[in-house]
């Protein structure tokens, strides 16, 4: 790609080519308003040319040819009347000589030596005298014979075909337009790419270490607005994908420093102290505290991997199923009760829901006195699991900071000291992967952990969305 990109600039990097789209957008804008302009306004100028000649033509046709059928029938007066517009009328012979003529064209010489042949009798004729304006005329042969007399009607050219005028007004109306155009051209270009530049120059700010920043949004649902949602919505997941890459890094160092320095010291005391440090006991408390290192790696892996990738795809889960299974697999000093209604089912993960039932088993078990109950049922579009003990509980304060990462209350420090503090947390992000809560509610006794999930259709859906 970059040697595409590399050749693409050694090919156009020595022609001229405009740095703002703005200004190209207007330059193209311009040229194509230019050639379209040039064209109507060439055509035009030739419509109304050819229109005015053409209604002269047949005016001097019209007086011409009516002079002409007089003269075949022998009423013509000494001087010729003249006929609207038309006052130049002249009567000649077949020598040219001017027989009889209208008062304008007294005096003056044959309008024209042209003299229509037998087989074309009318003739249209721009005649342009020196010194003179030109005369726009029709000659007429009266007659087929040879001796025949000529009859030639005209006017004064008009000043439009006569000057040069028309075409400045065209091109001063052109001109006009063309700045119009180009100055909305480059108006409406700012108008579109002016939210482009704001947008560019917010980009610039944003670094890696500060990515609070959002890009304007103007409103609407156009291509602009369109991008710009487009991008804050990326620089939110780009922001929570950082908070949590900080934090993940933040946490690991933070509980794998401790037994690490435990497991430094222990090591360091054996090599230094070797007759008072039994071997033995110095490697089972290194394995001890490699076992608690394993298992807190392990369950940040499994929260890097639940936020950082796509969920497995979803299966259908028999919730009865799964809650014995993982049940049946268990044992401790605590039994567990299960009471499930056959056919609640879920979509989504076996192993990831496995995972869930399994720390919430782990924990009732670890507080439980005598028992831990579990239970199953459907509950409208939701499907509801509840693992209660007969514990002490969980004080109503802290119900919602066990789930935050390693958190643990002194109870759990008592009964479970090697514990990662990650086991609640892993739950409460699986179940909100599922489209699904995970919660602590009110219990008449110990603590009871309740995780919703929606049942097959309505997971379907969550899932997808």
């Amino acid at each position: 790609m970059r040697i595409g990109a590399d050749s693409m600039a050694a090919r156009f990097g020595s022609l001229p080519y405009p740095s703002s789209i703005r200004t190209h957008y207007t330059i193209m804008t311009a040229a194509l308003s230019l050639i379209f302009l040039t064209t109507v306004g060439a055509g035009f100028d030739t419509l109304v040319r050819d229109n005015v000649r053409y209604r002269v033509f047949r005016e001097t046709e019209r007086v011409a040819t009516q002079w002409s059928a007089r003269v075949r029938d022998a009423e013509v007066p000494t001087v010729l009347p003249s006929s609207g517009e038309v006052v130049l009328i002249q009567l000649a012979d077949s020598r040219g000589h001017v027989l009889r003529s209208s008062e304008a064209a007294a005096g003056r010489p044959a309008l024209t030596a042209n003299r229509p042949p037998a087989d074309d009798r009318f003739q249209e004729v721009t005649q342009c005298p020196p010194g003179g304006p030109c005369v726009m005329l029709t000659a007429v042969r009266v007659t087929p014979t040879s001796n025949s007399s000529y009859v030639y009607a005209g006017l004064t050219q008009p000043p439009i075909l006569a000057g040069h005028w028309l075409e400045v007004g065209i091109v001063t109306g052109a001109l006009l337009i063309l700045c119009l155009v180009t100055w909305m051209a480059w108006s409406l270009a700012y108008q579109i790419l002016g939210p482009v530049e704001c947008i560019r120059v917010r980009m610039s700010e944003i670094t890696g270490s500060d990515l609070s920043l959002r890009v304007p949004q103007p409103p609407g649902r156009n291509e602009i607005a369109m991008l710009a949602r487009t991008a804050n919505l990326t620089l939110n997941r780009l922001e929570a994908a950082v908070r949590q890459q900080r934090r993940f890094a933040s946490d690991a160092s933070h509980e794998l420093r401790t037994p690490l320095a435990g497991l430094r010291s222990r090591l360091e005391e054996a090599l230094l102290y070797p007759q008072e440090v039994d071997p033995h006991d110095a490697i089972r408390g290194a394995l001890s505290t490699a076992d608690r290192l394993e298992a807190i790696i392990n369950d940040l892996l499994m929260l890097a991997r639940l936020q950082a990738t796509d969920s497995p795809p979803p299966e259908c889960v028999d919730l009865r199923a799964l809650v014995t299974e993982v049940t049946a697999a268990r044992s401790g000093r605590v039994p567990v009760h299960v009471h499930a209604l056959p056919e609640v089912r879920v979509r989504g993960s076996r192993i990831q829901l496995m995972r869930v039932v399994e720390n919430l088993l782990a924990n009732a078990q670890r507080h439980a006195d005598t028992r831990v109950d579990v239970t199953v049922v459907p509950q409208g579009r939701q499907a509801v699991v509840t693992v209660a003990d007969d514990g002490d509980g969980i004080p109503p304060q802290d119900r919602e900071r066990v789930f935050a990462r390693f958190t643990r209350l002194d109870s759990a420090r008592r009964r479970d000291p090697g514990g990662s503090g990650l086991g609640l947390a892993i739950s409460r992000e699986i179940a909100e992967a599922h489209a699904g809560t995970l919660e602590v509610e009110d219990s008449p006794r110990g603590a009871c952990f309740v995780l919703r999930l929606p049942t097959s259709n309505d997971a379907r859906q969550e899932l997808v969305s």
